[in-house]
């Protein structure tokens, strides 16, 4: 298994952006390893951006998201009220927003949605954000669900076992409106990343998988 890292040094700053189309969606695909970024990066920047929060999914959304960058200093929360399930059919006010985004931050490093996930809010962030942020690097997370829309990534990050225990207690814990949700529990949130853990052979037995579509060594 061929690894990689970030070319620069564990002082250095990092930049990330983290959007998700809903209130838990950056948690599911890429909470680990936000966590494990800012316990190993003092000085982590975050730009973390939900676009469909309603009603109480506002709360669990910001409180989630404090929980999950807890030692992170530099951090913008940002909750937009979009019309969950509708985004495509108000894709040019997403789009104004995308292009409000880019002359704001400048990261380093991109976590979206991927671009072949069934559900039509994600697919539109996946788009926008390639369209929006075209010189940087930008990893699709995926997000398990009825639809059955998972496929094999090509990127892997092994999760300590004690993040993986953290960030599917944060998800229970914050998101008290998803329990009626066949697919949101202990068993499935965690087994996927047992899945790719056994995928990308790591040694906690745990992983994030993500989808790299174009990646340039320098």
């Amino acid at each position: 298994m061929l690894g990689f890292g970030l070319s620069m040094g564990p002082g250095d700053p990092l930049v990330v952006l983290a959007l998700g189309a809903h209130s838990d969606d950056i948690e599911i695909g890429c909470g680990g390893t936000l966590m494990q970024l800012a316990a190993s990066r003092p000085g982590l920047e975050v730009v973390w951006v939900v676009f469909a929060a309603h009603g109480p999914r506002i709360e669990e959304a910001r409180t989630s998201a404090e929980r999950v960058l807890e030692p992170v200093e530099k951090k913008d929360i940002r909750i937009e009220s979009f019309p969950e399930s509708f985004l495509p059919y108000h894709g040019a006010d997403v789009k104004r927003f995308f292009e409000t985004l880019k002359a704001e931050v400048e990261p380093d490093l991109i976590f979206t949605h991927c671009r072949h996930d069934l559900h039509q809010d994600h697919r539109l962030l996946c788009e926008l954000t390639w369209n929006t942020f075209r010189e940087h690097l930008v990893l699709e997370y995926e997000i398990p669900k009825y639809d059955g829309d998972l496929a094999t990534p090509n990127v892997y990050v092994p999760i300590a076992r004690e993040t993986c225990d953290r960030k599917v207690e944060i998800l229970l814990e914050c998101f008290s409106t998803q329990h009626s949700k066949h697919w949101f529990t202990r068993e499935v949130l965690a087994g996927l990343m047992s899945v790719r853990g056994a995928e990308c052979r790591s040694e906690t037995g745990y992983a994030e998988g993500f989808f790299g579509r174009k990646i340039v060594f320098d």
